[in-house]
C-alpha cells in the first residue's frame, strides 16, 4: 500500500508545474559545475552552478537542482551516468588514487565508454564536442589544467559535473534526450506482473536509492531490496522476490525522494531516529502545511504564499489563513478547514528509520484528512491540564513529550527511537499511548530532584500522565479513576491515590510556610516513598505537620485543608494503602500537581496571580 500511494502521488506531482519533478528516465540532481567545451572538445572554462540559499542567519552555496538522465545505482560497483557524474568519473581525479591504484582510471574509462557509445550516432555539434573531449582528455593533466585548478578543492569534495557547448547544456539537447529515451525504452529485464500497478512490465531488479533520511547511508538507502540468500524465497533473486516494474519503482522512489528533499515546501521532520514525510492525495499542498502546523504548533513557520494565476486565489488565501491559525495554536474546525479546498482527500504519514544500507518503516498512517486532524486534536485535548505559568505552551508537541523522558543530566538528550515512533503512531491512530511512556515519566519523577532548571513534577509530566491514563481508561466510563482525569483540582474526588497526592502537596506547603526554603524539604526526602508506599510515610508526616502548622502564619488554613482531605480519605474505615500500583502512582502525582496548582488562583480584580491560604 505504501508503494501504491507513493506511485499515485508521483502522478499528481508530475502534473504540477511547481514541483519540478523528474519525468521517467530522469533524475533531479544537484549540479555544482558545468564544463564549457568548444566545438572541437577543448575545455574553455569551468562554470560554477551554485545557488545561494538562506540557512538560518547564514547564506550558503547550494548546487543547482537540474533534471539529468537517470542516476545509476551503485555501491562498490563501477557504473557511470550519462552526460553527468562526479569528478572521478568525468575527470578521473580524486584523493583515493594513492590508496587504490587504478581507482580513477577505471571509473573514467567506464564514463568514457558509455558516453561515446551513446553519442556516436548523434549528428550534432554538442555530441561531437563531448566525444572529442573524452577521446583527447588525459587525467594526468586534469589537476594542472588552468581552468580546473581554481575550483579543484571544491570539485574534489564530490560535486557533480555536466557539459555545456555553445551556451547550452548538452544533456538538454533534443537529439541527446531522444537517444537516451530510446535507450531507456529498450529493457532486457524479465516481464512480470507488477505488485504495485498490476501491469505486465519489465522487472526492476534493483530499486533506486533514497536520500535525505537521517542517519541513513549518505550515498542512499534502499526501501525494497534483497542482497543475500537468507532474504530470498524459492530461489527468487533480488527484485524477483517482490516483483515491482521499472516504471513503478521509478515512480515511488522519485516521489519519496521529492518528499525527503529541500524542494518540498512542506518539509520533513524528525522524531527520534525517524524521518517523517507526509502528503495528501491532492494537488493542493495546504493539507500538508496544516498537518505540519498541527504537529509542531509552537515552532513551525509558514512560508509566504506566492499567487499563481492558474490557481484559485480565494482558496489559496483561505488555506493560508488556516495555516496561520494552526501556527498560532488556535482551535481548529475541520469543516472550515476543508471549506473551499478540493474535498477531503486521503492523507498519508510515513515514518522511515535507518537500518544499515536499508530503510525500515517505523509507521505508516493512511486516513481521510479530516479524520487525521481530529485524531491529532484529540491528542492535544487529552493533554490539556491547568498550567503552572501563563507563558507555558498551550499544546505540548511530541518533542516536548519525549524530552520529559530523558534525564536532564544525561549527555545523550535523544529519547528512545522506539518510544518516539510508538508515541507518534498512537497519536495518529488515536490509540492508548505506549506503557513505556508512562513508565519513563514515573521513573523521571522518582529520580529527579527540584533544581534550577528541573522540577520533579512539572506541567508537561502531569499532562502526560493524565493523557496516558485518560486513553487507557477511556472505554471504562464508570471506573473511579475517570473523575480525577480532568483539567484542574477535583475537590470532591474520593480516589485514595489522588487524595494522598493532594495531602502531600498541602504538607509540603505548610512546611515551606513554617520553615522556608531548606536544603532537604519534605518533598526531597519523602516524595518517592509516599508515592509508592504511602503507609510508611504519611503517619510521620502528619505528626510533623502539627509542629509546622503551629509555626506557620496561615497554619490554620492548611490545618483545615488537611482535615478536609482526611475526611474524604476516611482513614478510620479505609487505612492508608501500603502500596500503590503504577497507575495509582500516576494518580498520586496528578493529585499532587492539581493541588499545587490550586494554591495559585487568578485574581480577576487585579488581574494578578495570588497565593491562596
Amino acid at each position: 500500500m505504501i508503494l501504491q500511494a507513493l506511485a499515485r502521488y508521483y502522478d499528481i506531482l508530475s502534473n504540477d508545474p511547481d514541483s519540478d519533478i523528474a519525468p521517467p528516465g530522469y533524475s533531479a540532481i544537484g549540479i555544482s559545475y558545468a564544463l564549457n567545451l568548444s566545438a572541437t572538445g577543448d575545455l574553455l572554462d569551468v562554470l560554477p552552478l551554485f545557488e545561494q540559499v538562506q540557512r538560518g542567519k547564514k547564506i550558503e552555496d547550494k548546487p543547482r537542482r537540474m533534471i539529468v538522465p537517470e542516476q545509476v545505482k551503485r555501491a562498490v560497483n563501477i557504473s557511470a551516468n550519462y552526460l553527468w557524474d562526479n569528478c572521478v568519473y568525468v575527470l578521473g581525479i580524486s584523493d583515493k588514487e594513492a590508496k587504490d591504484p587504478g581507482y580513477n582510471i577505471k571509473r573514467l574509462e567506464a564514463f568514457r565508454q558509455l558516453n561515446i557509445y551513446m553519442l556516436k550516432e548523434i549528428r550534432n555539434p554538442a555530441a561531437k564536442a563531448v566525444i572529442a573531449f573524452l577521446e583527447n582528455y588525459e587525467p594526468e593533466q586534469g589537476r594542472k589544467h588552468p581552468k580546473i585548478m581554481p575550483h579543484l578543492e571544491t570539485i574534489l569534495k564530490g560535486g557533480n559535473l555536466v557539459f555545456m557547448c555553445d551556451g547550452k547544456f548538452v544533456h538538454e539537447d533534443a537529439a541527446v534526450k531522444q537517444a537516451w529515451e530510446k535507450h531507456k525504452g529498450v529493457s532486457d529485464s524479465e516481464l512480470i506482473q507488477c505488485l504495485v500497478t498490476g501491469e505486465i512490465a519489465p522487472l526492476a531488479r534493483l530499486h533506486p536509492s533514497l536520500k535525505g533520511i537521517r542517519d541513513a547511508n549518505p550515498t542512499g538507502a534502499t526501501l525494497v531490496g534483497f542482497n543475500a540468500r537468507a532474504y530470498e524465497s524459492y530461489n527468487r533473486e533480488q527484485g524477483m522476490n517482490s516483483p515491482v516494474s521499472e516504471k513503478a519503482a521509478f515512480a515511488y522512489t522519485t516521489a519519496l525522494n521529492y518528499l525527503l528533499s529541500s524542494s518540498n515546501e512542506n518539509r520533513k521532520f524528525v522524531i527520534g531516529d525517524t524521518t517523517v514525510v507526509y502528503w495528501a492525495e491532492s494537488e493542493q499542498k495546504e493539507y500538508a502545511r496544516a498537518f505540519l502546523g498541527l504537529c509542531e504548533p509552537e515552532e513551525i513557520e509558514i512560508p509566504a504564499e506566492e499567487e499563481k494565476p492558474a490557481r484559485d486565489k480565494k482558496a489559496e488565501k483561505r488555506a493560508k489563513k488556516i495555516a496561520e491559525k494552526v501556527r498560532r495554536v488556535q482551535a481548529l474546525d475541520t469543516k472550515k478547514l476543508l471549506d473551499g479546498l478540493d474535498g477531503n482527500p486521503r492523507f498519508y504519514v510515513l515514518g522511515l528509520a535507518p537500518n544499515a544500507a536499508r530503510v525500515s518503516v517505523r509507521f505508516f498512517h493512511s486516513d481521510l484528512f479530516d479524520k487525521t486532524v481530529e485524531k491529532i486534536m484529540r491528542h492535544y485535548k487529552d493533554l490539556e491540564i491547568i498550567k503552572e505559568f501563563e507563558d507555558q505552551h498551550t499544546y505540548l508537541t511530541i518533542q516536548d513529550i519525549l524530552k520529559e523522558t530523558v534525564s536532564p543530566k544525561s549527555s545523550d538528550k535523544d529519547a528512545s527511537p522506539l518510544l518516539a515512533g510508538a508515541v507518534f503512531r498512537a497519536i495518529l491512530e488515536n490509540t492508548p499511548y505506549p506503557a513505556a511512556l508512562f513508565n519513563s515519566i514515573i521513573n523521571r519523577v522518582r529520580a529527579d530532584q527540584d533544581e534550577k532548571f528541573t522540577k520533579k513534577v512539572n506541567y508537561a509530566r502531569a499532562a502526560i500522565l493524565k493523557a496516558y491514563l485518560l486513553r487507557k481508561y477511556r472505554h471504562q466510563p464508570h471506573h473511579p479513576i475517570q473523575e480525577v482525569l480532568v483539567m484542574s483540582l477535583n475537590e470532591q474526588s474520593t480516589v485514595p491515590a489522588y487524595l494522598l497526592g493532594r495531602l502531600f502537596a498541602v504538607l509540603e506547603k505548610v512546611q515551606q510556610e513554617a520553615i522556608g526554603d531548606i536544603n532537604a524539604s519534605v518533598k526531597d526526602r519523602y516524595f518517592t516513598s509516599a508515592c509508592a508506599a504511602p503507609r510508611t510515610v504519611f503517619p510521620t508526616l502528619l505528626r510533623l505537620s502539627q509542629h509546622w502548622i503551629s509555626k506557620a502564619e496561615y497554619g490554620y488554613a492548611s490545618d483545615r485543608r488537611i482535615q478536609d482531605i482526611l475526611n474524604l480519605l476516611d482513614v478510620e474505615k479505609n487505612p492508608i494503602p501500603a502500596r500503590l500500583s503504577l497507575d495509582e502512582q500516576g494518580v498520586f502525582v496528578l493529585g499532587y500537581y492539581h493541588q499545587r496548582a490550586a494554591f495559585f488562583v487568578k485574581n480577576d480584580n487585579s488581574n494578578k496571580t495570588t497565593e491562596t491560604h
